[in-house]
């Protein structure tokens, strides 16, 4: 319960404590929005004016504000393709954006919460990374609303999140294959604790399952999201004394490994061997030969997070597509 005796500042958690609702309620109620309950909004609204919450709200005025989007580490398209959709999106609504990256160590860590502590910021992202622990405690306890950009991790309490369709991308791709006859498919996937990875497998064993095949769970090969997990994963998969006839790799950057161990053995594609991948990274039409992959869309994923960060969206999950190239053929 809010302390109206206590000298500090009531946070939005505290506020939805003492509401009976969640923060996103309260986020939703402090901006604005519509989707609200009348009952809801005038309890919430009565606990804000009682204790006196002075949080941020300066994307009501002339300027959005700022917002800050904090990546674990940024080190490959992937990051580059969701700061083009938060570029976009916050030059549209004319906030200014701060991008911090924490594999410089604590220090940077340190001096992000220091500027955050500050007031100088409306709203803060955290892309591909664990929406958790001490940081997002310390994000609620200033205040500052907080959203989840692909994380790795299923997201704290009531956090606001942004996400691709990840189950049902992966079950597009795996039909796809299944579609075009192959029996023998294997799975080049991200480790176990990631959520994608977890969706994409159900995703996996959903389609064979509604095609009424069942999955070779010993063709199912575990790996970073990167060019030599694929490399690794997909040459012991060819190595097999009855390897598959095609595989599905749980990113781009795995499909590509896979193609160049299918190269060095020997292996056609698609002739001989059909891979998916899933990102549908700018690379992946150029590659030899262009890869079936499934869309993520990245840059609009972005784009709601920094809409959600704002108040001006609520989160959400954006569809994926498969999109067919040439790497993939009937068996």
């Amino acid at each position: 319960m809010v302390d109206p005796t206590s000298s500090d500042r009531p946070t939005m958690a505290e506020i939805a404590h003492a509401a009976g609702v969640s923060l996103a309620t309260v986020s939703k109620v402090w901006n604005g929005r519509a989707d609200v309950s009348d009952r809801t909004r005038d309890r919430v609204e009565e606990l804000l004016r009682v204790h006196g919450y002075r949080g941020r709200r300066q994307w009501h005025t002339e300027a959005a504000g700022t917002v800050d989007v904090i990546f674990s580490e940024i080190d490959c398209a992937w990051e580059g393709e969701h700061l083009r959709g938060i570029e976009a999106a916050a030059h549209e609504a004319g906030a200014r954006v701060v991008v911090s990256s924490l594999d410089r160590g604590e220090t940077a860590r340190r001096q992000l919460l220091q500027r955050l502590r500050a007031g100088r910021t409306d709203g803060a992202i955290l892309a591909t990374m664990t929406a958790a622990g001490p940081l997002v405690a310390a994000l609620n306890r200033l205040n500052v609303p907080v959203v989840a950009l692909d994380p790795l991790r299923a997201p704290a309490g009531d956090l606001l999140s942004v996400d691709a369709a990840n189950f049902a991308g992966a079950r597009a791709a795996t039909a796809h294959l299944l579609e075009l006859g192959h029996r023998r498919i294997g799975l080049v996937a991200g480790l176990d604790q990631l959520l994608c990875s977890r969706a994409r497998l159900d995703g996996f064993l959903a389609a064979h399952d509604e095609a009424g095949v069942p999955p070779d769970l010993d063709l199912v090969e575990h790996g970073e999201f990167d060019f030599p997990s694929g490399i690794a994963a997909g040459g012991r998969l060819l190595d097999r004394s009855v390897p598959p006839t095609a595989v599905f790799a749980m990113s781009d950057y795995m499909a590509i490994g896979v193609y160049e161990a299918a190269r060095l053995r020997g292996v056609s594609v698609p002739d001989q061997l059909s891979v998916v991948g899933f990102d549908d990274l700018p690379g992946a039409r150029w590659a030899a030969p262009p890869l079936t992959t499934v869309r993520q869309p990245l840059r609009e994923m972005g784009a709601l997070a920094v809409r959600t960060a704002l108040g001006l969206a609520g989160g959400g999950v954006l569809d994926t597509q498969l999109v067919v190239r040439e790497s993939t053929a009937p068996i």
